[in-house]
C-alpha cells in the first residue's frame, strides 16, 4: 500500500525515557524529553501510535491525517519484542497467542488472537540509555507479539497476565517496515511510507 501526498514523513527510532509527542502536558515533572528534541520536525508533525515514556523503537510521523489513521487501522500488523521477567513458557505464549484479559478503560478486555513466539536468537537492538538490570536478579526471555489493535500499555499487560512482567519492550515492526540497524534516537524523512 503507497501513499503519496504533499506531507513529510518519519520514521524514528524512539529511544527510552522520551514521551511520544512535541509538547509537554505535564504540570509536576517538566523535565520530560520530547520528539522535538530528536530532529527539526514541521509544524503540525504526529506520531502515529504511541510508545510510552519506558518504551523503544519504530515510531512513524507524518503531518497528514489520513496516513495516520491508515496505518493506526486494525489491517496493519505492529511487531512488539518484549523481555519479560523470567525463561516464558510454552503455555504462557498458548495464552498470549489466543487472547488473555486485562484491564481497559477500567473495564476488562479480551485481547484479539495474535503471532507470539519465543525469539531465541535476538537481532541487533538499540543500545538502551538505562540497563534493565542484571542476571543476579534471575533469568529473563524474549518474546516477539505482533498485534493488529493497540490498547494503551497492551503488550506490558498482557505478558503480566500470564505471569512475565515486561522489562523492556521495543516495537520492531510496522508493517514491512522493520527497525533493522537503526540506532535509538535515529530519525529518516521518506516520501511515503511503503507499508503492507
Amino acid at each position: 500500500m503507497e501513499i503519496i501526498k504533499n506531507h513529510r514523513h518519519f520514521i524514528v527510532c524512539k529511544p527510552d525515557g522520551y514521551l511520544s509527542q512535541f509538547i509537554s502536558n505535564q504540570t509536576k515533572r517538566t523535565n520530560k524529553k520530547m520528539l522535538g528534541e530528536l530532529y527539526n520536525f514541521p509544524k503540525n508533525t504526529m506520531a502515529i501510535g504511541r510508545l510510552d515514556e519506558d518504551s523503544e523503537g519504530l515510531l512513524f510521523l507524518t503531518t497528514d491525517g489520513k496516513t495516520s489513521q491508515l496505518i493506526r487501522s486494525n489491517k496493519i500488523e505492529k511487531e512488539y519484542y518484549a523481555q519479560v521477567d523470567g525463561i516464558i513458557t510454552g503455555d504462557a505464549i498458548n495464552q498470549l497467542s489466543k487472547g488473555v484479559e486485562i484491564g481497559f478503560d477500567g473495564k476488562k478486555y479480551i485481547t484479539k488472537p495474535c503471532k507470539t513466539f519465543k525469539i531465541e536468537k535476538l537481532p541487533t537492538l538499540p543500545i538502551r540509555r538505562k540497563k534493565i538490570r542484571d542476571d543476579r536478579h534471575g533469568p529473563t526471555s524474549w518474546v516477539s507479539i505482533t498485534l493488529t489493535e493497540g490498547k494503551f500499555r497492551q503488550v506490558r499487560k498482557m505478558t503480566s497476565a500470564v505471569g512475565f512482567p515486561t522489562l523492556r519492550l521495543i516495537r520492531f515492526r510496522i508493517g514491512d517496515v522493520e527497525l533493522n540497524s537503526m540506532k535509538a534516537g535515529d530519525v529518516i524523512e521518506v516520501p511515503n511510507f511503503n507499508i503492507s
